[in-house]
């Protein structure tokens, strides 16, 4: 009995130590099977990782525009009535004239200022040697009609034309080529058809924005007030060096000219 229990107990032990033997054996050949077998060629092969998906451009947002000079379009018919800057312009009527252009250009030399002088075409014939210096001193040249005619516009186009062709010829008579870019009509009577010839001619038509009448008066203060009372920034200022006595003009400019020019800057039309 003790015999037989002591060999099935030896069986026992037996039994367990081969199973276990299998056991390892069985686990290493798997691990080998992992490490050295190659993938099957039909394997799917392992998909990359998903990239990012590419943002979305940036909405484009148009940068403003800079603000447009108001030039063109600000005054009747599509006239010039600002400088379309800070500065102002200085423009005088009627010359020149032989007692108070050179006047006028004495005082804008010793300010250091330039300005427009608005021709009229009869004037130039008498003073061509005036015409010469405005130009010398380096001011803008600006058509005003061959006689000052304020009903010029209600001609016809033909009629409008030769009257700005013989005051364009006449300046040229005095400086040869000089540039004349700009037509201002007599008492700002502007009409469709003045507009349109003296575009047709290269010449802009030029308003204003300030009207001190000093045409109807001689008072230096009231002109000086009306000057500095109404000038903002791109002003275009009519005064006068022609057609009857000048000397409140001559004396409000000196101040008007100091005042302007510490405001806003005073700059030439070109």
């Amino acid at each position: 009995m003790t015999r037989r229990l002591a060999v099935a107990t030896a069986l026992v032990v037996l039994t367990l130590l081969v199973g276990s033997r299998w056991v390892t054996n069985r686990s290493a050949v798997l691990a080998n099977q992992r490490t050295t077998v190659p993938a099957s060629p039909t394997s799917p092969k392992a998909s990359p990782p998903p990239s990012a998906e590419p943002s979305a451009p940036p909405t484009q947002v148009a940068a403003p525009k800079p603000p447009t000079a108001k030039r063109a379009g600000s005054g009747p018919f599509g006239s010039l009535k600002l400088t379309g800057r800070k500065t102002v312009a200085l423009t005088f009527d009627d010359g020149p004239h032989p007692v108070w252009t050179p006047k006028v250009l004495d005082q804008l030399k010793a300010a250091h200022v330039k300005a427009t002088f608005c021709l009229v075409g009869t004037e130039v014939r008498k003073y061509p040697e005036l015409v010469r210096r405005i130009v010398r001193e380096g001011h803008t040249l600006c058509n005003h009609t061959w006689h000052h005619e304020l009903d010029l516009g209600t001609k016809k186009p033909a009629v409008i034309k030769a009257n700005l062709e013989k005051t364009n010829r006449e300046i040229r008579k005095a400086v040869p080529g000089v540039k004349i870019g700009y037509f201002r009509h007599p008492g700002g009577k502007w009409t469709a058809n003045a507009v349109k010839v003296a575009r047709s001619l290269g010449m802009l038509p030029l308003d204003w924005d300030v009207d001190p009448r000093d045409w109807d008066t001689k008072d230096a203060k009231l002109i000086r007030s009306r000057v500095i009372g109404g000038a903002r920034s791109g002003s275009i200022i009519l005064m006068h060096d022609g057609g009857g006595d000048r000397k409140g003009t001559l004396s409000a400019c000196p101040n008007v000219i100091k005042n302007l020019k510490g405001r806003f800057g005073i700059a030439p039309l070109r």
